[in-house]
């Protein structure tokens, strides 16, 4: 089955009747060139020479030999990857899909390096974001690859349509959680499971009931990837936790990002001290 793609033809992206049933129906919608070459070299330079994100990034097992890297912090800045996380093209977007006004919930940037970038298991991100107060799942996130992601440097993985079984049970494994394993296998017996192959600079907008994975990097490719987390302002969660309550965005223009000259001034990003995340545990090596 082929993927619910559609291309970015302009500095806007038109959501269509057609873009709000796929991702009714689906729980996600791919959009290639999201970020224009101009665009996407910002970025990757400010997620790659920026020292607070090297300082504040760190590592979760994944149950064998590999490593998960993550960065993660609280609200989008003024640099050139907060004008992403608040652009027209994505909060824009994400408000019509879930059908309302958005706020950031979250920004990371995942780092799945070269021959050593860890699995992530079948999760659904509601599988957590519910233990956090959040009483619907009236959220997605927007998963941007900075770099090519395919089959062979553990690119995501879908299950189409899984969205719609509603929220399952999750548990720890090593230091990740994972949905309930023998659901997700009955499921998959149900729903096409997917590869979602990326170019840099595509996004893949997907609900946060959808169930998701990837494998290991086990090739000579680094896979970076840049999510930004929406939560319906409607939505507010009941519980102080490690991400924000209710935070009115500020949008700005798409061209913000190719006009933006802030590169790494992280001033008011509020990155996450993952020993306040309870939804992970840290490597105790």
């Amino acid at each position: 089955m082929p993927l619910r793609e559609y291309q970015m033809q302009s500095a806007d992206l038109e959501v269509t009747d057609k873009m709000k049933q796929d991702f009714e129906d689906a729980g996600y919608i791919l959009v290639r060139n999201l970020l224009k070459n101009k665009e996407l070299a910002k970025v990757k330079e400010a997620l790659e020479t920026n020292d607070a994100i090297i300082k504040h990034a760190y590592s979760m097992s994944d149950g064998q030999e590999g490593m998960t890297k993550m960065c993660l912090w609280s609200h989008p800045g003024n640099d050139v990857t907060g004008m992403v996380g608040r652009c027209e093209k994505v909060v824009g977007t994400c408000e019509k899909l879930l059908g309302g006004e958005v706020y950031h919930y979250h920004t990371k940037l995942m780092m799945k390096e070269a021959k050593t970038g860890g699995r992530h298991l079948w999760h659904q991100d509601y599988g957590y974001w519910y233990r956090n107060g959040c009483l619907f799942p009236d959220m997605m996130t927007v998963f941007i690859a900075i770099d090519k992601s395919y089959k062979g440097n553990g690119c995501l993985e879908i299950l189409e349509g899984s969205q719609k079984c509603g929220r399952i049970e999750h548990g720890f494994v090593a230091a990740q959680q994972g949905a309930d394993l023998e659901r997700v296998k009955e499921l998959e017996k149900k729903l096409e499971h997917l590869y979602v192959e990326m170019e840099p600079g595509d996004a893949l907008f997907f609900h946060s009931n959808l169930l998701h994975t990837s494998s290991a990097n086990n090739s000579p490719d680094r896979r970076w990837a840049f999510l930004c987390a929406y939560n319906r302002a409607s939505n507010n969660p009941v519980l102080k936790h490690h991400h924000p309550q209710y935070t009115p965005l500020t949008k700005v223009p798409n061209s913000a990002i190719a006009d933006c000259q802030n590169i790494t001034d992280t001033e008011g990003k509020e990155f996450l001290n993952p020993a306040e995340d309870k939804t992970i545990k840290l490597d105790s090596k």
